[in-house]
């Protein structure tokens, strides 16, 4: 009977060869998870670049839309003072023919000529 206890293999030595693969296999999935871990670090670290990369690239425009604002509300009212100035002269050169024509007696013809139209237009109602 010693003979068969020596032969059959011991729970110890079972127990041993069955923990090896599995150590093995925690070995394993710890450098898995470490791995996963530094990806997901370097995927963060990323996004993070990204984003202020794009809040860099925000700012950047916005001010840029910002001096673009400015300088078209400055050139509008530049061109509403000018346009200001042109209606000013306008009527200015308008005041000036007709004191003009007033000076030449042309004024009195012109009074005639509406009271003609005026006249035409009395005939054409009655």
């Amino acid at each position: 009977m010693a003979a068969n206890a020596d032969s059959a293999p011991s729970p110890l030595s079972s127990k041993k060869e069955n923990l090896t693969p599995v150590n093995s296999k925690i070995s394993e999935l710890r450098e898995s998870r470490a791995e996963l871990l530094d990806r997901i670090q370097n995927l963060k670290n990323d996004l993070q670049s990204w984003r202020s990369k794009l809040d860099t690239q925000v700012k950047s425009y916005r001010d840029e839309l910002s001096d673009l604002k400015k300088t078209l509300n400055v050139e509008v009212d530049q061109l509403r003072s000018e346009f200001q100035e042109l209606r000013t002269t306008l009527q200015q050169q308008q005041e000036d023919v007709t004191v003009s024509l007033q000076n030449l007696g042309l004024q009195d013809v012109s009074g005639d000529v509406k009271d003609t139209e005026g006249s035409k237009v009395e005939g054409e109602n009655i």
